[in-house]
């Protein structure tokens, strides 16, 4: 009677270990599907970018390597087949894709700590770059649909013009041709909208030539970089909180793909 209890309790404990398992199993299927799905979106927004813009005609066809839409391509097709190998390793128990999986996935998780570490460390020079390559796209803001979609966004949701002051828009000097010669673009305009409805897209036309006084009621005075540090403080919680989400994620899959695999090998013994 003792050794048939004792029989019965490990069948229970068996049982209610494998159940766990299980449902990590099967967690761990449901976090890759959703990351396949993120990463399906990622993938298929830079391919509607690279039509968009007709990148595939044969005329443009030769710089599409430098197309920053193929950074988007590129990681939602490398997200994509992570979680798939995730997803088919851990539903049919595969040792070989999960290995694959975690090993990508510490690598990834390694990666995210030393670019953490390097970007504390060094953040004053990460501030200088980040001014260079603004002043970069805003000398080929008019050359360049990608750098002048990314300008425009920056300077109009964070209500601000140039990289440290809108006299950095140099690119309109007043020696050079066209209308907006000694301007700013539009979307560095106060008031971009024309009777509240049409955009007038020279509403910065000689706003170079005005006092500061004056200009301040026509443009935004004050750089991006600046605005840049002030949202970053404005929502220094959240941001923390999304990263740390993300970062507690992958650690998460990885236990559970390391279970996974040792329950796989103790089975298969």
């Amino acid at each position: 009677m003792k050794i048939l209890s004792v029989k019965l309790l490990r069948l229970v404990i068996f049982h209610c270990y494998s159940l766990g398992d299980y449902f990590l199993k099967y967690f761990l299927i449901l976090c890759n599907l959703m990351f396949t799905v993120l990463g399906l979106m990622i993938l298929g927004l830079g391919f509607w970018g690279l039509i968009s813009k007709e990148s595939f005609a044969q005329e443009k066809i030769g710089s599409i390597g430098t197309d920053p839409m193929l950074i988007l391509v590129s990681v939602g097709f490398l997200l994509t087949m992570l979680c798939l190998t995730g997803c088919v390793g851990a539903l049919r128990e595969n040792h070989c894709l999960l290995k694959l999986f975690s090993a990508t996935v510490l690598v990834l998780i390694t990666a995210q700590v030393i670019i953490a570490i390097l970007a504390h460390t060094l953040r004053d020079q990460i501030g200088v770059y980040l001014r260079s390559g603004m002043l970069a796209a805003m000398s080929r803001y008019q050359d360049d649909l990608d750098l002048r979609f990314i300008t425009d966004e920056i300077q109009s949701n964070l209500q601000c013009c140039g990289a440290d002051n809108y006299r950095d828009w140099e690119y309109y000097n007043c020696s050079a041709p066209g209308v907006l010669a000694c301007g700013v673009p539009a979307t560095c305009c106060v008031d971009p909208l024309e009777n509240g409805t049409v955009w007038n897209s020279q509403c910065g036309v000689g706003a170079q030539l005005l006092d500061e006084f004056t200009a301040q009621s026509v443009i935004f005075l004050g750089g991006c970089l600046g605005g840049i540090s002030r949202w970053i403080e404005q929502h220094e919680g959240l941001l923390g909180t999304v990263v740390t989400i993300i970062f507690g994620v992958q650690i998460l899959m990885l236990f559970i793909t390391l279970r996974l695999m040792e329950r796989i090998k103790r089975h298969k013994v």
